[in-house]
């Protein structure tokens, strides 16, 4: 019979498109040949699905095809390329309608390339896996945290936006040394954590659009760190320079020369730490698309506490993912309105704040799926160091609050309840913000009012005591408190008080004291977000500028 086959075998087959040599470009496909068509497929020989096929009696012409200096080399002994006619290249679509393959070479030729800085393994068949350091062309961003992508096989799916960056050569984040998110403090962290002479990264500087180098060194026999700020020159071509006498025209080319070259620093830069203390970031949900947890995919461990609606588990999701799983109480929250909240509440997805990953709603108790937290809450973390925090690990814990509590803002989403009890501790001591939004849905004596509006009234300003008037400015007051909180290692605020005293002493116009280990601009700052009018007070952007004006400059 004609359709028997007479070879079979997977090739690498190249795409019509001309225009760009990419990894993309090239695809395996499975070739089979009978006596009558050359056809190929997508997929397994067991799982296969039809791309195109040409009818033998139209070739005219095959023809070995000389190797170009194209970045995949074909393990084939002989390329070939097929012609329909002597001097003309053979077109699949010419014969194939049902092959869009010219209308994949354009949508590729359009696509934006992408490199992936974490493996992703794909959690749904929907997903698509990333391995670190390859290339992606981005298909979709039609969701902000998932987007759809193809791989170099032409496998597409869907992939987090945070794990992959830019291919472009200006883009820093797909170096090593480069740590966007690090503080300081954070740095400083990270290269303590690591004790190896030379070791550095490269980070944000606090002063906006520009970088810092942190650097550590055993010189004198104790570990210490230099932050040098990279600066540019005055130029009409902007070059940048840690050493005058040495200016490059990228950031780049100047870390490499000093990896070879101390050149004014303590040392040269031996040992890039940045990626090494960077934990893949949180996905916002496990899947596109996914908010419904099945419990049966849950692993219940050890109970990590018990909050305002119910007890706290470590668990793991899949036996792999470790996961925070809080069992609702009965009568502890208004379930149905929340549960039409958190669709909206996994979309909102920072480094600095606790990630919510899902909820089970099919049973009860209900169950809320969190990022888990290794060093728990930020209340219990301070009161388990007091005195052991200097001043610029407290600055940099309100720096990581400000942060969270920024991006809620753009998102025009009210917290209504920030205090260090709702603030969460990483293994590697980042501050993130949690239970943002929850306190309209807790059925709690303490958390209400004389008007029956539900607030914590020692973090709650005048138009929230008198008027339950909440918005971001209200935040601001509590991030006020939240600063006092952290300079007084956990202290209660206005600890003697009731909160009906309460109320009457802010109304007067007092407002909490001064903390012992509070400088005057910190305390300033405290006193900017206590303004009486609610418009009197900062943004939180605003408040972030302050936190990095006071934070020690870099040399």
């Amino acid at each position: 019979m004609n359709a028997d086959p007479i070879l079979q075998e997977t090739l690498i087959k190249r795409s019509q498109q001309k225009k760009r040599i990419s990894p993309l470009n090239y695809k395996e496909r499975l070739f089979v040949l009978t006596k009558s068509r050359l056809t190929y497929y997508e997929g397994r020989s067991e799982k296969k699905h039809k791309k195109g096929s040409i009818d033998l009696q139209k070739i005219k012409c095959a023809e070995i095809v000389k190797h170009d200096s194209s970045p995949i080399p074909c393990q084939n002994k002989y390329p070939f390329q097929l012609n329909n006619l002597p001097g003309r290249d053979w077109k699949p679509s010419e014969y194939l309608p049902e092959d869009n393959e010219e209308e994949v070479a354009e949508e590729e030729e359009e696509a934006e390339l992408v490199l992936a800085m974490y493996d992703f393994e794909a959690q749904e068949p929907h997903d698509l896996s990333l391995i670190k350091g390859e290339e992606y062309a981005l298909l979709t961003k039609s969701d902000i945290h998932w987007w759809r992508a193809r791989d170099k096989d032409g496998n597409e799916g869907y992939i987090p936006s945070n794990y992959v960056t830019e291919k472009k050569s200006s883009n820093l984040e797909k170096y090593e040394w480069y740590c966007k998110n690090a503080n300081r403090s954070k740095a400083e962290y990270l290269l303590k954590s690591e004790d190896k002479e030379g070791g550095f990264l490269v980070r944000d500087s606090s002063q906006s659009g520009m970088y810092t180098v942190s650097l550590y060194t055993k010189f004198g026999g104790e570990g210490s760190i230099r932050h040098y700020h990279i600066k540019i020159s005055e130029t009409p071509h902007r070059l940048y320079y840690l050493a005058e006498k040495h200016l490059f025209d990228n950031i780049p080319d100047l870390i490499e020369y000093h990896q070879y070259n101390a050149a004014g620093l303590v040392t040269r830069l031996r040992y890039p730490v940045g990626r090494k203390g960077r934990h893949a970031p949180k996905t916002a949900g496990f899947s596109y698309d996914k908010w419904e947890i099945n419990p049966s995919e849950l692993t219940f461990m050890k109970e990590l506490g018990s909050g305002q609606f119910g007890v706290v588990r470590l668990g793991k999701w899949r036996a792999q993912h470790k996961v925070a799983i809080k069992a609702i109480r009965e009568g502890a929250m208004c379930e149905e309105d929340f549960i039409e909240e958190a669709k909206v509440m996994m979309k909102l997805s920072h480094p600095k704040l606790v990630q919510l990953y899902g909820v089970c709603t099919q049973q009860k108790p209900i169950y809320i799926v969190t990022e888990f937290m290794e060093l728990g809450c930020l209340l219990n973390y301070l009161r388990q160091r007091r005195g052991q925090l200097n001043n610029e690990m407290l600055l940099s814990i309100c720096q990581d609050v400000c942060e969270g509590m920024s991006y809620l803002e753009t998102k025009k989403f009210i917290h209504r309840d920030l205090a260090a009890r709702n603030c969460l501790v990483s293994e590697s001591h980042v501050v993130k913000v949690s239970d943002f939004g929850m306190t309209r849905y807790v059925l709690d004596d303490q958390y209400t009012g004389s008007s029956g509006a539900k607030f914590p009234v020692k973090w709650s300003p005048p138009e929230v005591l008198h008027y339950s008037k909440f918005s971001s400015k209200s935040d601001v007051w509590s991030f006020g408190v939240l600063m006092w909180e952290v300079y007084n290692d956990g202290k209660m605020p206005f600890e003697t008080k009731t909160n009906a005293e309460v109320v009457e002493f802010i109304s007067s116009g007092f407002r909490l004291y001064r903390p012992k280990q509070a400088s005057k601009p910190v305390y300033e700052i405290m006193n900017h977000c206590w303004h009486e009018k609610a418009e009197g007070r900062p943004c939180f952007s605003d408040l972030l500028l302050m936190i990095n004006e006071v934070m020690e400059p870099d040399y």
